[in-house]
């Protein structure tokens, strides 16, 4: 709610949204925090050795989630070519977050969440992806 009011409001965009994209921003911000969250619970379980890959993975999915929403927020110049690659990048890093989160989800409820919230998010990229078309110089 809050990216679309702010959005719309640019004056390149002009009340004219990409609801999809924005919907994707959401999904970004909002998988970047529950990674993040993820890796921070990993760390605090008993076995954290065995959760190692799971840590790192959710890391690099929190940092590519984030950077992924600040790109597709921008709307002043935009380079599609760079946002559609981004968005394909967190789509990757989410799916192969989601798998390694699954595989810990029967014992930790966070990774159930997260991998959840990683599929949400790699769908959200894949359909935001669709509505992008590249410039063509």
């Amino acid at each position: 709610m809050h990216a679309h009011e702010m959005i719309s409001t640019h004056p390149h965009v002009r009340g004219s949204t990409n609801d999809t994209l924005i919907r994707c921003i959401e999904e970004c911000l909002d998988c970047a925090q529950i990674c993040t969250s993820c890796a921070d619970a990993c760390l605090g379980e008993e076995m954290v050795a065995d959760l190692r890959q799971c840590i790192r993975t959710d890391l690099d999915c929190a940092d590519i989630c984030a950077v992924t929403a600040s790109v597709a927020t921008r709307r002043t110049g935009s380079n599609e070519e760079l946002l559609l690659t981004m968005l394909n990048t967190c789509e990757q890093a989410c799916s192969l977050c989601a798998a390694e989160c699954e595989q810990h989800a029967g014992m930790h409820e966070h990774c159930r969440i997260c991998a959840e919230a990683c599929r949400r998010c790699a769908q959200a990229c894949a359909d935001a992806a669709r509505t992008i078309t590249p410039n063509q110089h």
